[in-house]
């Protein structure tokens, strides 16, 4: 397969061959197209030699890894699986209740031994505590708390809540229920619910994507393009998370926030590379060789330029020293590379070899050439006609969403966001019942042997712990101890936080506080204390490359800045939501009276890499209108009329792609479609296509100046074409 050269008709008739006119991505899609047979086979070797560990995705991937790497309860935990049998916070807690009569006599007896019996068969569990009374037998004998120690890494352990989960409800009896619960539980419970939650989003968005893509294209094959392309990428990047896992443990939620965030974006990309193709072959353009170089020379490059701020966005939540933000991000970003690398190479392949064929099946109303929309260029007029009356209506609107964003409050997310009959939520309230309200929040303080009294004394004088129990010497004969202590208040209350800053200041210097509510309560200071750095990086790299690419420093910075009004936004409404409580009776579900803590640095990477997406495609046409003028009214104007389209639907289909997930199950698919959702809606419909086309009519030409010494210093980058 070869590109055909320029036709005699072409020569004679001074067209220039599109090889010598073309820029870099201009080339590289006629490069493309005269190598298909090549690209094809090798998309198709990345597909069919990736895809084949695509189905392992869900069980390969790990999923805890939710942990300040370094803090002190991660040292603890891991000394108390080394030296206490795997008494630590990943270790197994198997809870069997007994409503009429004593758990220990009879068949609750029988049950004991029976789960007994099954965790000690599994050679990844450690050592198997039996309840003790006094500690873990309850004062009426009705409960019983048997203790598997983690006899592997905190990922493995939660493979294991998978696999013995079942065998040991299975045990339950007409009176006697058996229900695992413990760190490990809440994670295979809640990876679980979230998987059945997210393929039940899927069902819904796909159909509903292509629905509005229909719209957008007018075309049914058109508006498959896309939805093919993404899913070659999200393939491939599946089967890369599965290797990648082989040798770093990966999140299962890079998987998961991978579809969503591929599926969205490839949309995007693919939406701006189509309707530029079919405007360039339906207008001046005389073969397709000219239409895919003007294509990948302009709406090419944005699409390039766009990717490339989204992979910077989210690579500075690799700041966040936690195993499983960073391979959450780095799940995103290969997706995105797969993706990106789709389409720009393989959808100009498949924009030459269908050509005017993508227009089949179209809508009988629909111009399947039109690049110009006459509705957005007299929407632009409007906005250049009155700025200050649209300008101000659009920043009223984004400041009161962002108001409440003074109040919001963040804590790691608590046992509500399981199902009520979630094993592991059931245990948890057996335990609650039985043993009091800090009881599954038990701390676990590792000390040198010679300290232990002295830590015992600490702890049993706080008025925060309700429960100090008898120390536990090491098993290996190591000089240390363990000494466990139940807080007063439930794990997610914040006064478990002012009682481990006490602890931690009033103990010796040389225990160590842990625990799983402690490692939640390490892990949202870590966060606490990243957000700042991640957002600052975040806006700085930003900034920096919309200045490369545009060469305009005054419209760099505001198409920046301008992002933050729709970030807090819909932070501020997810306060409302997640927070306050409004409007859950009609959504169905039971707010936590605080926003995940984890939200606010991911959501923010991935609500700042969506918005410049759209800023990016805006005055990328922008500039190439201005460049083409040197009119600030046409650089407006046709901006709005040849990108305003593609921004709506794009936005539109990411809008239908995130809400879908508010109607997920568990709480935190909720907030990331509210909050992404709310988002999008936001940026698209009134900061792109209101308030940054407002700044461009308000600062003229000022807005694409550039000052000498930085217009030698930056490279030479332009967005027309030939």
């Amino acid at each position: 397969m070869t590109t055909a050269p320029a036709t005699p008709a072409d020569a004679a008739s001074g067209v220039p061959d599109p090889h010598e006119t073309a820029g870099p991505l201009g080339r590289l899609g006629l490069w493309v197209t005269g190598h298909g047979r090549l690209v094809a086979v090798v998309w198709l070797l990345l597909v069919v030699g990736l895809g084949a560990f695509a189905p392992k995705v869900e069980a390969n991937l790990s999923g805890a890894g939710w942990q300040a790497q370094g803090s002190d309860s991660v040292t603890a935990r891991d000394l108390a699986v080394e030296h206490f049998g795997g008494n630590a916070s990943s270790a197994i807690q198997v809870v069997v209740h007994d409503a009429d009569g004593d758990v220990t006599t009879g068949v609750g007896a029988r049950v004991l031994r029976q789960a007994t019996a099954i965790l000690e068969a599994d050679p990844r569990i450690g050592e198997v505590i039996a309840p003790q009374p006094g500690a873990t037998v309850s004062q009426d004998g009705h409960t019983a708390v048997l203790l598997a120690g983690a006899g592997a890494d905190t990922n493995e352990m939660v493979r294991v809540a998978d696999d013995l989960k079942a065998e040991l409800a299975d045990l339950s009896t007409g009176n006697v229920s058996v229900e695992p619960t413990g760190s490990s539980l809440l994670w295979s419970d809640f990876n679980e619910a979230n998987l059945d939650a997210m393929m039940k989003s899927e069902m819904i968005s796909w159909p509903v994507t292509l629905a509005i893509l229909v719209l957008a294209f007018g075309a049914l094959v058109a508006a498959g393009l896309p939805l093919l392309l993404t899913l070659a990428g999200l393939v491939a990047s599946a089967g890369s998370l599965v290797l990648i896992n082989e040798f770093v443990p990966v999140s299962i939620w890079a998987m998961n926030f991978a579809m969503m965030f591929a599926l969205a974006l490839g949309i995007d990309y693919a939406l701006f590379l189509v309707v530029r193709y079919r405007g360039a072959r339906e207008g001046h353009l005389r073969t397709r060789e000219h239409a895919i170089a003007e294509t990948m020379d302009t709406a090419g490059k944005a699409v390039l330029l766009s990717g490339l701020t989204v992979l910077i966005s989210l690579s500075a939540v690799m700041l966040v020293p936690s195993p499983a933000f960073r391979s959450m991000s780095a799940g995103i970003m290969l997706a995105v590379v797969f993706v990106l690398a789709a389409t720009l190479t393989l959808l100009p392949l498949v924009l030459h070899q269908l050509d005017h064929r993508i227009n089949k099946l179209a809508l009988p109303w629909v111009r399947t050439g039109e690049h110009r929309s006459p509705f957005f260029a007299a929407w632009g007029e409007r906005l250049w006609r009155r700025p200050v009356l649209f300008g101000t209506a659009a920043v009223v609107v984004l400041v009161a969403l962002a108001a409440p964003i003074v109040g919001l409050r963040t804590a790691m997310p608590s046992i509500k966001v399981l199902p009520e009959d979630a094993s592991a939520r059931v245990g948890y309230d057996l335990v609650q019942d039985a043993f009091g309200d800090g009881a599954p929040g038990t701390l676990q303080v590792v000390v040198p042997a010679k300290q232990a009294k002295a830590a015992s004394r600490v702890l049993s004088q706080d008025d925060g712990i309700a429960a100090v129990l008898p120390a536990m010497p090491a098993l290996d004969g190591a000089k240390l101890v363990l000494v466990q202590a139940v807080p007063t208040v439930d794990p997610s209350d914040p006064a478990l936080g002012e009682t481990v800053d006490r602890l931690r200041a009033n103990l010796p210097s040389s225990a160590l506080v842990g625990g799983a509510a402690v490692e939640n309560l390490d892990l949202k200071s870590q966060l606490d204390e990243s957000t700042p750095l991640v957002i600052g990086v975040v806006l700085a790299l930003g900034f920096v490359l919309l200045l490369v690419a545009l060469r305009a420093p005054l419209i760099a910075l505001l198409g920046t800045v301008v992002s933050l009004l729709s970030t807090a936004a819909a932070f501020g409404v997810a306060r409302l939501v997640f927070q306050d409580g409004w409007g859950t009776g009609l959504m169905g579900f039971e707010h936590q009276g605080f926003l995940d803590a984890w939200a606010p640095v991911f959501f923010f990477a991935m609500i700042f890499a969506i918005a410049m997406d759209y800023t990016v495609f805006l005055l990328a046409s922008a500039k190439e209108h201005y460049e083409a003028s040197g009119d600030p009214r046409e650089a407006m104007v046709g901006a709005m009329a040849h990108s305003g389209r593609v921004i709506f639907a794009a936005g539109a289909v990411m809008v239908a792609v995130f809400f879908t997930f508010s109607l997920a199950g568990p709480l935190p698919p909720k907030e990331m479609g509210i909050v992404l959702g709310t988002a999008v809606l936001l940026d698209a419909f009134v900061v792109r296509l209101v308030l940054l086309p407002v700044l461009l009519r308000l600062t003229g030409r000022a807005a694409w100046h550039v000052p000498g010494w930085l217009d030698r210093v930056l490279p030479k980058i332009t967005f027309s074409h030939g």
